[in-house]
C-alpha cells in the first residue's frame, strides 16, 4: 500500500480558492488575528503543492450540508495511520479548508516520526520531561524508574534540550503495544502547524491551555458552571457577533461560557442546540471551545468548532465516532432536555468582557509566546517542551507541544482520564468543602 498518492490530482484538492467565497464572514477581518498573521490564502497557495506527498486525496467544503452557514472543511487521508478524515473551521471557506488540511497534515507528521529514540529511565537523563505529569489513563504506569522510549525536543523559552516520551507524541497506532506501554494519553492535544515555528508552539499552547481549562470546568458541580454562562447581548467582537448571528438565523441557540482557568489565558466553551428538535429532522447537539491571548478571538473559535462538530454528526465521515454517537443524534427528548437545561444558565448570565487579555500591543508572535509562558509560570507551569516534528523536505513547520501539569482532553473526548494534580486538588477542595458543609449541618441539628 502506498504511503503518499499521485503528485496531481486534478478536481479533487483545488489549485485555488474561488474568487468569491460565499462563506466568508466579512466582520472578522475587522480584528486581525496576531496568532495567526499570514492570510489563509496564501498558507493554501504554499500547502497545496505538498499535500498529495503527505497521502491528502481530498479537501473539501462541506458547509452547505448544514444550515447554519458557518465554513466548515473536511481532509481526506486513506493510508492514515490514526486518523483518516481530518476537518477545520474559520471565518472563510479559505481558512476552513487550510484548518482541515492542517490538521491532517500535523497527523501525518507525527504518525511517520523519523527521529533517533532513546531507551533509557527518567532517573538515568539529565533533562527530561516526567511522563508522569502528562494525561495518562488506567492502562499503565510510570515513574522515574520505568524504561521509557525517549524523543528530543527542547524546552520552549531557552531552547535547552530536553528528553520527551515518544509515547506521548506518536500517533502511529500501528504500532506493536510494547512500544507504547505506559497509558500516556495519545492524541493531537498539543499538535500544531503552522506558517512559522513560533505560530506553530503558540497554537499548540493555546490547544493545551483550553483542553486544561475545559477539564477543570467540567468538574465544577452544575451551579459553578452555570455562574460561567456569557450574556451575548454585551458581545462586542465584530467576527463572534455575526457567527451568533448566523445560528440565530439558522434557529439554533448558543450558549457561551467563560471557562477561563488560574493560567489567565481566554478560554471558551460554545454548546449549540436546536431551538425547536425535530424528531423528523433530528440534529445534533454540539460543543466547541476556543482560546486565544484576545478574547473576541477566543469566542470566534469556540463558535466555529462548535459548528464544525454538528457537521461531524451531520456528515457521518468521522472514524472516531462510535455507532452509538450517531445513534445520539437522533434522540430528541435528550435534545430538548440539554435545551431547558442551558435556557436555566441564562439566569446566571454575565457580561462578556471585551479587549485584550495579552499586554497591549505585542508586535510578533514572540511575544505573544513570552507572554504565554508568563501566563503558565506564574499558574505554577513553568516547564514547557516542544519536538520539532517539521519534515525537511516539506518545511511546514509542525510542533508536539506538552505542558507537564496540564490536565487532558478527557473532557473532551470523553476518554477515561486519570485526573492530574490541578483536577485531584480541585476535586480534593470539592470534598473539603462538602465535609464542611455537613460538619456544619451537623452543628446546627445539635
Amino acid at each position: 500500500m502506498r504511503d503518499a498518492m499521485p503528485d496531481t490530482m486534478p478536481g479533487v484538492v483545488p489549485d485555488a480558492m474561488p474568487d468569491a467565497m460565499p462563506g466568508v464572514i466579512p466582520g472578522q477581518g475587522v480584528v486581525p488575528d496576531i496568532a495567526r498573521p499570514v492570510p489563509p490564502e496564501e498558507t493554501w497557495r504554499r500547502i497545496r503543492p505538498l499535500l498529495p506527498r503527505l497521502g491528502v486525496t481530498r479537501v473539501a467544503d462541506i458547509t452547505g450540508l448544514d444550515t447554519i452557514g458557518i465554513p466548515v472543511a473536511i481532509a481526506y487521508r486513506p493510508n492514515s495511520r490514526s486518523l483518516a478524515v481530518s476537518q477545520g473551521k474559520g471565518p472563510s471557506t479559505a481558512a476552513a479548508m487550510v484548518s482541515a488540511a492542517m490538521e491532517a497534515i500535523e497527523h501525518a507528521h507525527a504518525e511517520r516520526i523519523d527521529a533517533p529514540l532513546r531507551l533509557a529511565r527518567a532517573a538515568e537523563l539529565d533533562s527530561a520531561v516526567a511522563p508522569w505529569l502528562l494525561p495518562r489513563t488506567e492502562q499503565g504506569s510510570v515513574d522515574e524508574h520505568t524504561p521509557v522510549l525517549w524523543l528530543t525536543g527542547w524546552r520552549v523559552g531557552d531552547g535547552a534540550p530536553v528528553a520527551v516520551p515518544y509515547e506521548a507524541v506518536s500517533l502511529d497506532f500501528t504500532l506493536p503495544r510494547g512500544m507504547v506501554p505506559l497509558g500516556l494519553c495519545r492524541d493531537s492535544n498539543g499538535l500544531a502547524g503552522g506558517n512559522t515555528p513560533d505560530e506553530a508552539v503558540v497554537h499548540g499552547l493555546c490547544e493545551l491551555i483550553e483542553r486544561d481549562a475545559a477539564a477543570l470546568w467540567d468538574l465544577l458541580p452544575a451551579e459553578d458552571q452555570a455562574a460561567t454562562r456569557i450574556d451575548a447581548a454585551t458581545v462586542d467582537h465584530p467576527g463572534a457577533l455575526e457567527l451568533l448571528e448566523r445560528y440565530s438565523a439558522a434557529g439554533v441557540e448558543a450558549a457561551l461560557f467563560d471557562i477561563t482557568s488560574d493560567v489567565g489565558v481566554p478560554a471558551v466553551l460554545c454548546q449549540i442546540v436546536e431551538a425547536e428538535p425535530d424528531p423528523f429532522r433530528p440534529l445534533p447537539p454540539a460543543g466547541g471551545l476556543g482560546c486565544h491571548p484576545d478574547p473576541g478571538h477566543a469566542l470566534v473559535r469556540a463558535l466555529a468548532e462548535a459548528a464544525q462538530s454538528r457537521l461531524i454528526g451531520i456528515s457521518g465521515s468521522r472514524d472516531d465516532v462510535t455507532r452509538d454517537e450517531y445513534d445520539r443524534v437522533a434522540d430528541v427528548e435528550a435534545a430538548v432536555e440539554l435545551r431547558d437545561a442551558l435556557r436555566a444558565t441564562q439566569a446566571y448570565a454575565r457580561p462578556w468582557r471585551s479587549g485584550r487579555a495579552c499586554p497591549p500591543g505585542p508586535e510578533t508572535l514572540g511575544d505573544v509566546l513570552a507572554w504565554l509562558l508568563d501566563r503558565l509560570a506564574a499558574a505554577g507551569l513553568p516547564e514547557v517542551a516542544a519536538v520539532d516534528l517539521t519534515r525537511p523536505g516539506l518545511g511546514i513547520p509542525v510542533v508536539k507541544v506538552l505542558v507537564p501539569g496540564l490536565e487532558g482532553a478527557g473532557a473532551l473526548t470523553g476518554a477515561p482520564v486519570l485526573p492530574g494534580p490541578r483536577a485531584a486538588r480541585l476535586l480534593a477542595e470539592a470534598d473539603g468543602a462538602d465535609e464542611g458543609d455537613g460538619a456544619d449541618k451537623g452543628d446546627g441539628d445539635g
